[in-house]
């Protein structure tokens, strides 16, 4: 299988590090022009100037600050002013963790901002050339935390499926003008956000990292973390001609992580 993306068009969020960032390699390894978003202007200039551009690419970047819900629409209504994409993945970095007991009411509002509107809004956006066009391909990240919480990411858990729980609505609104929506639920990766949650755990159990990270590898049956670059296949992948046939789907990619059906 020979997957090209040669003259589509990519918006990628939460792309200067991590899934992110292997999602928009892949996709401009692909053929795609990639249009990559982020807080680090210093990042996301570095990942455009390595990006290829073998197939007449242009890619470009958006510095937009997910926390700041008023100045995100801004940044993407402008953009969407003089830009369509044929491509778009909803992806933020994640809340804080802590339990349920650990939060208040104002910090859901601040988590549902962060990673429902800013889903909800960008998609508003770019479904109109979507439509006009009649092709799309929306991808939202997620967590496998939708199906089986964990009990230190509250406000993930309670959020994020609340965006798939959308996903699967907006696919069946949206599937006759030829535009498929899927989430995709991730397992373990090795990424500094879950370096940065493990640390955390670690201090808090009085423990090494290397323990947290032990315990976490028990439960995965391929027993390692998944590497970024096989996210970006899988998006790829859902971004293609092939997985035309594919939408209101919630694919797990975590190592077999997930125990339910």
């Amino acid at each position: 299988m020979n997957i090209s993306l040669k003259n589509k068009k990519a918006l990628i969020g939460g792309s200067s590090r991590g899934i992110g960032r292997a999602i928009a390699q892949q996709l401009a390894a692909s053929g795609a022009s990639v249009t990559v978003m982020a807080r680090s202007e210093d990042k996301l200039k570095s990942l455009i100037a390595d990006l290829p551009t073998d197939n007449g690419q242009q890619h470009q970047y958006l510095k937009v600050d997910y926390a700041d819900f008023a100045g995100y629409k801004e940044s993407i209504a402008a953009f969407f002013k003089t830009n369509t994409v044929d491509i778009l993945v909803n992806n933020t970095q994640g809340p804080s963790a802590g339990g349920a007991l650990d939060k208040k009411t104002d910090d859901y509002q601040q988590a549902f901002d962060l990673l429902f509107k800013t889903a909800i809004f960008t998609t508003e956006q770019a479904l109109k050339g979507m439509i006009a066009q009649k092709y799309g391909r929306i991808i939202n990240v997620a967590s496998v935390s939708v199906k089986e919480p964990l009990s230190y990411l509250a406000l993930s858990n309670s959020i994020r499926a609340a965006v798939v729980t959308w996903s699967k609505t907006l696919a069946s609104d949206v599937g006759k003008y030829n535009i498929t929506v899927n989430s995709t639920l991730t397992g373990y990766f090795k990424t500094e956000r879950l370096k940065e949650l493990n640390g955390a755990k670690a201090k808090s159990l009085g423990v090494p990292i290397t323990e947290v990270e032990k315990q976490m590898l028990s439960h995965v049956p391929v027993g390692r973390f998944g590497d970024s670059e096989e996210y970006g296949h899988l998006v790829t992948f859902l971004a293609s001609e092939y997985a035309s046939f594919i939408t209101g789907t919630n694919i797990p990619i975590d190592g077999g992580l997930l125990k339910s059906l």
